[in-house]
């Protein structure tokens, strides 16, 4: 393992691993929050990737005791001015098939109280509450309604609004772009 980073890091630079490995390590986590898979020890097992649709992915991964694969939606993206703010956004059918969520996992240190605001082109969405946090970061969750969905599946870009302070929120803009054809091939 040593030696595959060392040649990594001597192929593309530094900054560039640093960058796939917190990619990879978000994506990880986003898989493993979706999908319900920890593995012993508490390390989160990544789903595959079976499509990709704009910028968001399809993930899928059958968990422990399923009966059946489940998959996820999924979109990481950093804010444009913050590059230690990140979000994971994933939209999945829960195993019943009877409800769609939203579920975005955002940094350590937001405003809890605040919730995780959210406006689709220039749509002022609305808030949801925090619903747990986790050593990797806090996370939002809602329902995933008629009107939502076809807001995320018509509109051209969406922005999640996290706060550190109730009057500094920060705008983490995402595209849109793929997201019906993706949330059209969750099973």
């Amino acid at each position: 393992m040593n030696s595959v980073l060392t040649k990594l890091i001597a192929r593309e630079g530094g900054t560039a691993v640093v960058r796939r490995l917190i990619g990879l390590f978000v994506a990880i986590l986003a898989a493993g929050l979706t999908l319900g898979v920890v593995a012993a020890g508490g390390v989160l097992a990544q789903g595959m990737v079976k499509g990709q649709y704009g910028d968001w992915q399809v993930r899928c991964d059958t968990p422990p005791g399923a009966k059946s694969e489940q998959c996820a939606l999924i979109q990481n993206v950093t804010a444009d001015d913050r590059p230690n703010v990140g979000l994971s956004v994933i939209v999945l059918r829960t195993a019943d098939k009877k409800q769609r969520i939203l579920r975005v996992l955002a940094p350590l240190g937001v405003l809890l109280p605040s919730g995780l605001g959210l406006k689709i082109d220039t749509a002022d969405v609305g808030r949801t509450p925090f619903v747990r946090c986790l050593p990797n970061g806090c996370v939002a969750e809602a329902v995933l309604d008629d009107k939502l969905l076809d807001q995320l599946k018509t509109g051209k870009n969406a922005t999640f609004i996290v706060f550190q302070t109730p009057e500094e929120g920060i705008g983490i803009p995402i595209a849109l772009a793929g997201f019906g054809d993706g949330f059209e091939k969750l099973p």
